[in-house]
């Protein structure tokens, strides 16, 4: 019985490269693959996934606009489709978390998102917060914070010191964000020293 699944984490803690890392397992025994990126995230080109180990994977491109059901039935009719994947899923809108879970009711076709669950402001994220809603499982990537306890937040440096307020998405990497336990996210320090 297929299911939707919604895996998230805070930065750093390996989303893309175990997307990738499924999508060749399906592949390797003869599957079929569609793998989905939103247009926000540009990091490294439209259209591609990658891993901050350097692992990429082309992807289709979605959108605002974009309904990922009709893309679905479009590549579905070109080649039978096994398996949808979803990077960078918080930031999908409502109607593209329905969109995938018709894919997963009608069609009988498994869908796995990655995401984050929530901002750097501690808010969640629209694809995030209709994933958790609507998701038949919910699966936390663990990652750890500089002192060793389970990472849970994302902060947002600028200068070198967190900032709580400005616009949700900003896409970034390392030089813009780092993942901390909730103590040292609330008291602002990234470091043992900092």
């Amino acid at each position: 019985m297929a299911q939707l699944y919604f895996r998230y984490s805070t930065m750093n803690a390996g989303k893309s490269i175990e997307l990738i890392k499924v999508a060749y397992n399906y592949e390797e025994r003869g599957k079929n693959v569609m793998t989905l990126v939103p247009s926000v995230d540009d990091r490294y080109g439209r259209g591609v996934i990658t891993s901050r180990i350097g692992v990429q994977r082309e992807a289709l491109v979605v959108g605002e606009e974009t309904n990922i059901l009709e893309l679905f039935i479009k590549e579905n009719e070109k080649k039978h489709i096994d398996c949808v994947l979803v990077d960078e899923a918080q930031f999908l809108k409502k109607h593209h978390v329905l969109e995938l879970v018709e894919i997963v009711d009608s069609f009988e076709v498994p869908v796995l998102t990655y995401g984050l669950k929530n901002d750097f402001r501690n808010e969640m994220f629209e694809g995030s917060y209709y994933l958790l809603i609507y998701a038949d499982k919910i699966e936390e990537i663990k990652t750890i914070c500089w002192c060793g306890r389970k990472a849970t937040m994302v902060a947002r440096v600028v200068d070198g010191r967190i900032v709580k307020q400005g616009r949700q998405v900003l896409v970034g990497g390392n030089d813009l964000y780092v993942s901390l336990c909730r103590k040292h996210y609330n008291d602002g320090r990234l470091g043992p020293d900092r």
